[in-house]
């Protein structure tokens, strides 16, 4: 049996971006977290399983605590997936944000970023 906790299109507005002007105006983050959890009995307990505000905290700390603007979203996933991963019971983690507003040279397409991470 696998079991999978996760928070879809949770958006965050955020100045982060590579470029300068990115960190002038608020633009849309686009979050989707799944969390496959280790095996075990969850026993009807929150502290055996990862509650979806946790997920959604982990990534208000990333995208709004963050000191100075972050210029990758890779980064951005790889900080999220830090925090997550420190919680036991989390055997892998997808992570995906899609940016909207990206700067693209061309009118269409979305930016997105994807990680996996999995516990050895």
């Amino acid at each position: 049996m696998t079991i999978r906790v996760a928070l879809e299109a949770y958006t965050v507005m955020a100045k982060h971006g590579y470029f300068p002007h990115e960190h002038e105006q608020e633009q849309p983050f686009v979050f989707s977290v799944w969390a496959t959890l280790a095996k075990g009995d969850i026993d009807e307990s929150l502290d055996k399983t990862l509650n979806y505000a946790d997920i959604q905290i982990a990534i208000d700390v990333v995208m709004l605590q963050s000191e100075k603007p972050i210029l990758l979203m890779e980064s951005m996933a790889q900080k999220v997936a830090d925090i997550l991963s420190k919680k036991t019971q989390v055997q892998s983690l997808h992570i995906r944000i899609e940016k909207p507003e990206a700067p693209l040279p061309h009118p269409g397409g979305l930016a997105v970023v994807e990680l996996e991470w999995a516990r050895n």
